[in-house]
């Protein structure tokens, strides 16, 4: 018999740290997987280094306080997440010209197009018809955009091992053995060696991302507030992939998730709880957060508490772990600068091969919707911008073109 929440109280009492500790995990594992991917999108938009490290900061604390309301308010191990879609797709909207260079009106349009971003979710919880909206879009479509946007991430492993083979193979053949011994942990392990990579090139003095030893102060978190502006090129390049990559890719599968294990995700609440987040967190170059999808079964799964009405305690412990390692954001941002050539762009994209591969099996499954797929696949993956609008939007508008096209006069 499945294990939902409402089944009858028939288990054995566990110790409170059992679900606690669930907590600690889900936050260290969605942390150490995914923040390189964090930093390289801030980057790629435009953000300095400290105001990438400021965006980890606001995420981190924007997402903890956002599980802590939410699972202690519904009593569910309900937890947020940063979009790393989201993420991804700042990282290849920005690679085409360098750091911001693609983004019309640089880092502060990237900011207001966050908050954007963030005005949408809110919109999804009280409009209904906008949600409806969102889910109008063919699936297919919108993972073959994501898919797209995640191709040239994820060759950063493959083209790290021509650029800096002795930095980048210890990294990959880590998370090659834990991905068959131990596949949760393969990422946080791989971003561990990566570390121990690090370390040995600043003591050996080979060559690194950063020209001078980092100052002290700077490993202190500290927030980055910029000014936001809008325009065209931000709200068509950034905000509206951005919005339906979180939606499709985080918020939809995480209910999915959640509803999996017995749980019934508060729809208008959750959207309010992380678009008040996104909102918040936006001036200080946090770019999203949403419902966790793939780490929420961490905490909402049987391991992390046999009883189904005491797993919430995990969802509480997984916001409070987020709060301590947003204390350690600047740590993590300084590890990344001081890294030798391809070694972190490397861990960002093993980190993000299960997200593709999803993504791309989604696309292309259903075949009278492939070709259509297919074109948003590449121009996403093409890279192209014109007019200060980032490939994401074009893809997305060709592949419902083509789709319109094939299927004029259909039933």
């Amino acid at each position: 018999m499945a294990d939902t929440a409402s089944a009858p109280h028939a288990h054995p009492r566990s110790p409170l740290s059992r679900p606690i500790m669930a907590g600690v995990v889900t936050a260290l594992v969605g942390f150490t997987s995914s923040f390189a991917v964090v930093l390289t999108g801030l980057a790629a938009v435009g953000a300095n280094h400290a105001q990438a490290a400021s965006g980890l900061l606001a995420l981190s604390l924007t997402m903890g306080a956002a599980c802590i309301v939410l699972a202690w308010r519904y009593r569910m191990p309900i937890t947020a997440a940063w979009s790393t879609p989201g993420a991804a797709l700042l990282a290849a909207s920005g690679a085409a010209g360098g750091a911001g260079a693609g983004i019309d009106g640089g880092w502060p349009a990237a900011v207001g197009a966050f908050l954007i971003v963030a005005g949408l979710v809110l919109l999804t919880a009280l409009v209904p018809q906008l949600g409806a909206l969102i889910a109008a879009i063919p699936p297919s479509i919108a993972q073959a955009m994501l898919a797209g946007v995640l191709l040239p991430l994820c060759l950063a492993p493959i083209t790290g091992l021509a650029a800096n083979p002795w930095g980048v193979i210890p990294v990959v053949l880590t998370w090659l053995v834990f991905a068959r011994l131990a596949p949760r942990w393969a990422v946080p392990l791989a971003f561990l060696t990566a570390t121990v990579v690090i370390v040995i090139a600043i003591a050996t003095g080979a060559p690194t991302g950063a020209r001078a030893a980092v100052d002290p102060a700077a490993l202190l978190p500290r927030v980055e507030l910029t000014a936001p502006t809008f325009t065209v090129g931000a709200l068509v390049g950034i905000a509206l992939p951005l919005f339906i990559v979180t939606m499709a890719s985080q918020n939809v599968p995480g209910v999915a998730v959640m509803r999996s294990f017995g749980y019934e995700v508060p729809w208008r609440p959750a959207m309010l709880v992380t678009g008040i987040g996104t909102a918040l967190g936006a001036p200080a170059g946090g770019h999203a957060i949403n419902l966790a999808a793939i780490s929420a079964a961490l905490a909402a799964a049987p391991d992390a508490e046999p009883d189904p009405k005491r797993r919430w305690i995990a969802g509480v412990s997984t916001g409070v772990s987020y709060l301590v390692l947003g204390g350690c954001s600047a740590a993590f941002a300084a590890l990344v600068a001081l890294a030798p050539t391809a070694v972190i762009p490397a861990v960002a994209g093993l980190a993000l091969f299960g997200a593709f591969g999803s993504a791309v099996q989604q696309a292309i499954d259903d075949p009278g919707e492939r070709t259509p797929a297919v074109v948003t696949f590449l121009v996403a993956a093409s890279g192209m911008a014109f007019w200060g609008v980032s490939a994401a939007f074009w893809a997305l508008l060709a592949g419902l073109l083509v789709r319109g096209a094939l299927h004029l006069g259909r039933r």
